[in-house]
């Protein structure tokens, strides 16, 4: 059983993220949105293993080798921790998904960013010194909310897939 969530969680949690980075690249392909850049998250996590977790300004913090492929790394494996916390809140989810309980994983994961890495990485609580904190905070919003429906959609093709 344990296994089987485990399995779930990696390939739901991987697809929703997908879905998260197509949306994006939609978006800067259509809207000239700038494109994520995962770099910074890398950095702000090998900091961490110096004993530094809050910077003033990551992008003035100093770089570390492999920091991009780090950064995409983490951003693929938290997905995958949150269709872990979907998958442990609802564990019959996989065999029958449902928009709801996707859209709460989604939209709550929300709280990473804005208790977590916008603080550790300069930007304060819930992105409060952004240079726009409305448009940061609306962006978090959105982008966690496409997760959710991402890990709806990835719920889905598994389901047809597997079961």
């Amino acid at each position: 059983m344990i296994e089987a969530i485990l399995i779930d969680a990696i390939l739901i949690g991987a697809g929703a993220t997908a879905v998260l980075d197509l949306w994006s690249l939609a978006r800067n392909r259509l809207a000239g949105a700038a494109a994520p850049d995962y770099a910074p998250v890398g950095r702000w996590l090998a900091h961490m293993t110096r004993g530094q977790f809050v910077h003033r300004a990551i992008a003035r913090s100093a770089p570390v080798k492999g920091e991009r492929l780090l950064g995409w790394s983490a951003h693929y494996l938290t997905g995958i921790a949150f269709a872990g916390a979907l998958l442990a809140v609802f564990p019959a989810w996989a065999r029958e998904p449902t928009l709801l309980p996707a859209l709460i994983a989604g939209i709550t994961s929300a709280a990473a960013p804005f208790l977590l890495m916008q603080p550790g990485m300069g930007l304060g609580l819930a992105a409060r010194r952004a240079p726009d904190p409305r448009a940061a905070r609306l962006r978090t919003l959105t982008t966690h909310t496409v997760f959710g429906l991402g890990l709806y959609a990835a719920g889905w093709a598994l389901r047809a897939i597997a079961f």
